[in-house]
């Protein structure tokens, strides 16, 4: 309770008092306003009352107490009330009920009786020449209706602002937290195992719907490292096996034998071994460390055909040595946002797997396209090829194609290249046969083409 404003109901109830608060400031400014302007009115027709019975009593008492007389013949319920006294005191005309005071000027508030009644006035007294004394005075009532009046319709606005206020803060409360206890008891299944759950209502478009989708995003994100992760655990065990049981075996070699020689060449075997399993593991974490995505942080436009061209230049040579043929057609100006060094490492890569994996006299084809402002990227070459069944995973760890296994490698170049253009927001395919390639179109990633 002591942060109860913390709260939707108690933020809610802040700013609905804060807007009756600001509903009272206004109505004692509008109150105070209009009170003062009515004062203001009284006083000058007053002030322009007195003057027209002085011109018309031509300033002498005599004609100014006829004057008087005239008035008070034709007198209505908004006529102003007139007292004349001499310099005694002695009253020439008006009302007796009306107490003149001494000194001139303007009384805001002068008590007087009407029919034994008690009254309050505003008057303006002057001294005429021979020392009379004129007094016009207002009955204040129809000022205090009007007082009254403003006084209570802001006090009914405040009070139904104030009602109003508390039950918006009252719903706005029970929609929030019931839309929240949704979003609770999503996370509350997902710790305890269920990562299926989804917050439900991500199809709208409020500020929950936005805030649903993207929790689920970040949920699908997860769900997908999860499962990369128990696919990264499931390979490594399987796919190490095999080498670590051959370390362990020319060691085990090496301690048996008593021949010098033999068991240099099994602790030699045994070294070479352990570096191709160093080498699979560095693999491993520049992948973990690539999908991590904080590459993304570092992210700048990138020249795709400049580097590109550049790249395939550089393996020109060990192509020709390898006996395979590259040919390439690059669009120009096509530019991606990314890191150079891991796209260098992508198309690089792909190089190596066309020079290791197709045979000699193979044709190596490099493309550079924008379709839709859509930069596409492919690697293709006419060699065998491999089955459609084969296509589907070659982009796992440690994925091989059958007649790759008599090659070297262990199966993380296309794992590597997936996982770039996972950083890159590029989606990546494989076209099986005829012959092999790569396709990755860079459909995230801001560019500019001339």
């Amino acid at each position: 309770m002591s942060r109860w404003w913390r709260g939707t109901f108690g933020l809610v109830a802040l700013v609905a008092t804060g807007f009756a608060l600001a509903t009272l400031a206004i109505g004692v400014f509008v109150f105070e306003t209009t009170h003062e302007a009515l004062e203001r009115q009284l006083s000058h027709r007053i002030a322009v009352e007195t003057q027209a019975l002085i011109a018309e009593g031509r300033g002498g008492p005599l004609g100014i107490a006829k004057a008087i007389r005239r008035r008070n013949l034709a007198r209505s319920t908004s006529s102003l009330d007139y007292h004349l006294v001499d310099s005694a005191g002695r009253t020439l005309a008006g009302s007796v009920s009306l107490p003149v005071p001494t000194m001139p000027g303007y009384v805001e508030l002068l008590p007087f009786t009407v029919n034994g009644q008690a009254r309050i006035a505003q008057s303006l007294t002057t001294s005429i020449p021979g020392g009379s004394r004129l007094l016009v005075a207002a009955d204040r009532s129809a000022i205090d209706a009007i007082d009254a009046t403003v006084i209570r319709l802001f006090v009914v606005a405040f009070g139904a602002m104030l009602l109003l206020g508390v039950g918006a803060a009252w719903f706005v409360g029970l929609v929030t937290r019931r839309r929240l206890d949704r979003i609770e008891r999503t996370a509350l299944a997902i710790i305890d195992g269920d990562l299926t759950r989804r917050v439900p209502g991500a199809g709208n478009a409020d500020e929950f719907a936005r805030v649903a989708a993207a929790l689920n995003r970040m949920l699908d994100r997860i769900a997908a490292l999860m499962d990369n992760l128990k696919q990264v655990s499931s390979d490594v065990a399987h796919d190490l096996r095999t080498p670590l049981t051959r370390l362990h075996n020319r060691l085990e070699e090496a301690l048996t034998s008593d021949d010098r020689n033999y068991q240099r060449s099994a602790i030699e075997a045994a070294s070479a071994e352990s570096r191709e399993l160093l080498d699979v593991f560095a693999a491993l974490l520049r992948i973990a460390e690539v999908e991590g995505l904080g590459a993304r942080a570092h992210f700048a436009d990138v020249d795709l055909s400049a580097f590109v061209t550049e790249l395939v230049e550089t393996y020109r040579p060990a192509m020709e040595a390898s006996g395979h043929h590259i040919e390439t057609q690059i669009a120009p100006d096509v530019t991606v946002a990314g890191d150079r060094r891991l796209l260098q490492r992508l198309l690089a890569n792909l190089l190596d797997n066309a020079i290791v994996h197709t045979p000699t006299g193979t044709s190596v084809s490099v493309t550079l396209t924008s379709i839709a402002e859509t930069p596409i990227l492919t690697v293709s070459d006419d060699g065998p090829g491999v089955s459609p069944d084969e296509a589907d995973t070659l982009l796992r760890r440690f994925a091989r194609a059958d007649r790759s296994r008599s090659t070297a490698g262990h199966g993380l170049g296309l794992a590597m290249v997936a996982a770039v253009a996972g950083a890159h927001h590029a989606d990546v395919s494989i076209a099986a046969r005829p012959g092999f390639a790569v396709r990755l179109a860079f459909v995230g990633t801001s560019l500019a083409t001339a």
